[in-house]
């Protein structure tokens, strides 16, 4: 196994991540920004009026790009564990 698939391996590996982690990050950082606001707003600093929220729109991203995120991980397992041989010879 030469340094060009690593580097192959390594890539794909990232970018499989940030596709996975990307819709949850983003609405979780959507939803913080809006609750950041109304914070600043009326002054109310309660941590749990950050807490639930996030933790409910994690929740929904969950169910709504759950399927996704897991055929996307399981297509690039699957691509893995069929590319072994071409990999180690």
């Amino acid at each position: 196994m030469d340094a060009d698939i690593v580097m192959t391996l390594a890539r794909d590996m990232l970018w499989v991540t940030l596709k996975l982690g990307a819709p949850i990050l983003l609405a979780v950082l959507a939803v913080g920004l809006v609750i950041a606001m109304f914070q600043a707003a009326t002054q109310i600093n309660e941590m749990t009026l950050t807490f639930v929220p996030k933790l409910l729109v994690v929740a929904a991203v969950l169910v709504l790009a759950g399927h996704w995120m897991l055929r996307l991980l399981t297509d690039y397992t699957r691509t893995l564990i069929e590319n072994i041989p071409e990999l180690l010879g």
